[in-house]
């Protein structure tokens, strides 16, 4: 016996919308093929003293997550394994995302490697960068009476 199903086209204008979403949102690798790349949401705010970040990794050992500071700029690097595999002909949907990832944020100017303290606590790591203390201007005395002045006086009255 047959089955009649209405055709809807708003549902399958909305399943072609979620493919095309999935689509540019993969990045194509030097196959042609669409890349499981993933950024991973953060959260930046100011304390006092530092400037904390906080980067949601679920599921990757801290041995997967590097961080490096150079010329400004701290950079997040981490990789998550695919968990699951589909069996043979049984039906599977993955929607975590999986593979490398790296992020790039900027720093204050003047962060050394000393200034920055990173922890990694139930999937969230928490990068603290200290920030630099800022020059502050300084107040320069005119000399009365200094040898300098004597001489710029002394050959104005020269000329």
């Amino acid at each position: 016996m047959a089955t009649l199903v209405r055709w809807e086209p708003f549902r399958e204008l909305a399943a072609l919308q979620s493919e095309m979403s999935r689509f540019m949102n993969g990045l194509v690798d030097g196959n042609g093929r669409a890349a499981q790349s993933w950024i991973p949401t953060a959260d930046v705010w100011e304390t006092e003293k530092d400037v904390v970040y906080a980067f949601d990794l679920p599921g990757i050992p801290e041995d997967k997550i590097s961080i490096e500071l150079d010329d400004g700029s701290l950079t997040v690097t981490a990789e998550r394994e695919a968990a699951h595999t589909a069996e043979e002909g049984r039906f599977a949907r993955f929607e975590r995302r999986f593979g490398t990832f790296s992020r790039t944020i900027g720093v204050p100017q003047g962060v050394t490697e000393a200034d920055v303290k990173a922890s990694y606590e139930q999937g969230v790591l928490t990068v603290s960068v200290a920030k630099p203390e800022q020059p502050k201007p300084r107040k320069i005395q005119i000399g009365v009476g200094s040898s300098e002045q004597k001489t710029i006086e002394g050959t104005a009255s020269r000329s």
